[in-house]
């Protein structure tokens, strides 16, 4: 469950950060940039999407990862918490957000689209358009 006034706060520390979106999603709130959702907030709590790149930073930082009970066992998410001590940065925040949003990007990047090939089919001899 999320509270308006989380929202407002959770809007508020991304400011700094050009062309964010806040919109709710099943409970929590998820932060997008261009399309692509790079942070959430889930009770309450706001998350950067992390990868091998950023998740270092986060791991010295001591941030867990975000977990949610999924049907048969718990499911770890490639969102790491943010640390508290950004809230009073807006120029560390700002940074941060946007090495999650680099991470959200090169998740996407190394995924293909369903039924995408990497080069066109070769076409059989003797057929035309």
């Amino acid at each position: 469950m999320r509270s308006d006034g989380f929202r407002a706060f959770v809007e508020e520390l991304f400011e700094p950060v050009e062309g964010v979106s806040v919109r709710a999603m099943f409970g929590g709130l998820g932060v997008f940039r261009e399309g692509i959702m790079f942070a959430l907030a889930a009770d309450e709590v706001l998350y950067f999407r992390a990868d091998a790149e950023t998740e270092p930073a986060f791991e010295a930082e001591g941030c867990e990862a975000w977990v949610y009970p999924g049907r048969n066992r718990p499911m770890t998410m490639p969102y790491r918490r943010v640390p508290e001590r950004l809230f009073d940065d807006p120029d560390a925040f700002r940074s941060w957000a946007l090495a999650a949003f680099a991470a959200a990007e090169r998740n996407k990047a190394g995924k293909k689209k369903p039924g995408a090939r990497t080069k066109p089919r070769p076409r059989a001899a003797g057929k035309s358009k």
